[in-house]
């Protein structure tokens, strides 16, 4: 069977556990100093992440029971990707979450929560110029909707009242373009 990933020799792999949403298998393998060893990982469906922003500077972040980490999460609107491609996926969870459709959609990178067990690819997107309809969400989804400013949502990613990781990342890269963006309209100001 002998696989070649990297500088590390997998001698055997083998699925522990699998359902709809992930696979955990365990590779017996020969590490990259030569000795024996086992890496599990974890492997979970690819994911969107989506912040919602509206004119006036107001985000829309969900506020959830996480079974996981058996708390509230207050979080950016995300979820699995089907078979679809991922704005697909951005487009169908931000109208069935938050009851929001946007005409304008920013990709803002790709994410990997943790990459020494996890394999999880997520994408990121800022969705703007809303409208809102009805929401439609799954019945695990027990969500109330936050409206605030974003100014507010960064301020809770720095203090740590924002944890989860694509919505730490997509709230701080948003930061980022918007400032960039600023800059860039003041800069074709000065040139007029």
């Amino acid at each position: 069977f002998m696989k070649i990933n990297g500088s590390w020799e997998i001698k055997n792999s083998q699925e522990k556990y699998k359902n709809h949403w992930m696979r955990v298998r365990e590779d017996k393998v020969i590490r990259p100093d030569g000795k024996d060893g086992i890496v599990g990982v974890v492997e979970l469906m690819e994911g969107v992440s989506v912040l919602a922003l509206d004119d006036n500077g107001y985000v829309y972040l969900t506020e959830q029971f996480r079974y996981t980490i058996s708390r509230k999460s207050i979080e950016v609107i995300s979820g699995g990707i089907e078979k679809e491609e991922p704005l697909v996926a951005a487009k169908r969870e931000l109208k069935e979450e938050a009851g929001i459709i946007a005409d304008e959609w920013i990709f803002m990178g790709k994410f990997d929560p943790f990459t020494t067990a996890i394999k999880s690819s997520h994408t990121l997107y800022l969705a703007r110029k809303l409208k809102f309809v009805e929401a439609s969400p799954e019945g695990t989804e027990q969500i109330k909707i936050r409206k605030i400013k974003f100014e507010d949502a960064l301020k809770m990613v720095m203090e740590g009242e924002i944890t989860q990781g694509s919505s730490c990342l997509v709230i701080l890269k948003t930061s980022e373009y918007l400032k960039n963006k600023i800059q860039s309209n003041a800069s074709q100001l000065k040139i007029c």
